[in-house]
């Protein structure tokens, strides 16, 4: 009997090839993100936690907006081209994913910034805080 990754083949290659472009036009990862912060982004990062954990660390840059709370009226100040980056706490939160969704049913463009705040620490990027009563930041953003 064949080891646990042999035991189902691999895809042909043309279809790997299909499935591993299409990722790229839903996905971005941290590294890219990072990078994409240091200059004009062309895109808007969204948190999309609770503001509490939005408060105890975030991506500079990011705006907090729940996913449950993501509606057509919240986005009337962007053009409807605007590119939205989303994020969560990591691997093991949806959130997300449902961010995303939500924000294509709402016909805007989206990608899912993989790893969330976890891949983030990871890569060894640094987060910001806000104060969770003024909602000033109060780190470099």
């Amino acid at each position: 009997m064949p080891n646990p990754v042999l035991h189902t083949p691999a895809a042909a290659s043309e279809e790997a090839l299909r499935y591993f472009s299409a990722k790229q036009h839903l996905e971005t990862d941290c590294w890219d993100v990072h990078e994409a912060l240091s200059g004009d982004a062309g895109f808007v990062l969204l948190d999309v936690r609770t503001p509490a954990l939005y408060a105890q660390g975030h991506i500079p840059g990011a705006i907090n907006l729940p996913h449950g709370k993501i509606v057509s009226s919240r986005l009337t100040g962007y053009p409807l081209d605007t590119l939205f980056v989303v994020y969560c706490a990591g691997p093991h939160c949806n959130g997300a994913d449902k961010a995303a969704a939500r924000l294509a049913a709402l016909r805007r463009p989206v990608k899912l910034m993989i790893g969330g705040v976890t891949g983030w620490l990871d890569e060894r990027f640094e987060l910001t805080c806000s104060s969770p009563v003024s909602g000033k930041k109060t780190g470099p953003d």
